[in-house]
């Protein structure tokens, strides 16, 4: 009782969930950008789409934060940020469809480019990735078998019901909220 007590006391109050979601979103990009540099896994083009919405939601938490004395805007960037996040396990959802080939991508970019047929330069090779397939899974839990399209799904759908519990509790009890703007 009393962990759910403090679960309850946590979502209620929109400065922490605003903390919480940036810190995630912020986190999640910094591990996107670790897993492509330092360990050489190259994002297919679904995968740079599912990087937007945490950018998104970086924004509205450093907004709503900057702003948490006022109730309309916290709770209005905790919305926001709650609808990004369905957008983003919805686009996750999509990608892990495409990776098990359930479907084909219908995203322009998803299939590997054929560099072979006349030579480009560095530049034009950045300006042209990622040059992965999006139907190829780079990485994969040796444990149960979920790929980063699958868990991003996961987490992006709970983060998604975070925001909106929050947003149902902070209404009847305002922490961390001063006044109505």
């Amino acid at each position: 009782m009393v962990m759910i007590d403090a679960i309850h006391k946590l979502l209620s109050c929109p400065v922490a969930v605003l903390a919480g979601i940036t810190g995630i979103s912020v986190f999640s990009l910094v591990m996107a950008l670790t897993a492509e540099v330092y360990l050489g896994l190259e994002p297919c083009i679904l995968c740079v789409y599912q990087r937007f919405p945490f950018l998104a939601v970086a924004v509205f938490g450093a907004i709503g934060l900057a702003l948490r004395r006022c109730a309309n805007v916290a709770r209005a960037m905790i919305g926001l940020s709650g609808l990004t996040f369905m957008v983003n396990s919805a686009i996750a959802s999509y990608h892990t469809g495409v990776e098990q080939k359930w479907w084909k991508s219908a995203v322009e970019g998803c299939a590997v480019p054929n560099f072979s047929d006349e030579p480009q330069s560095i530049l034009e090779n950045i300006l042209s990735a990622p040059t992965a397939s999006c139907d190829e899974i780079p990485w994969q839990d040796p444990v149960i078998g979920l790929s980063m399209a699958n868990y991003n799904a996961l987490m992006c759908f709970g983060l998604f019901v975070v925001c909106v519990v929050s947003l149902l509790l902070s209404r009847s009890h305002p922490r961390g909220i001063s006044k109505k703007c």
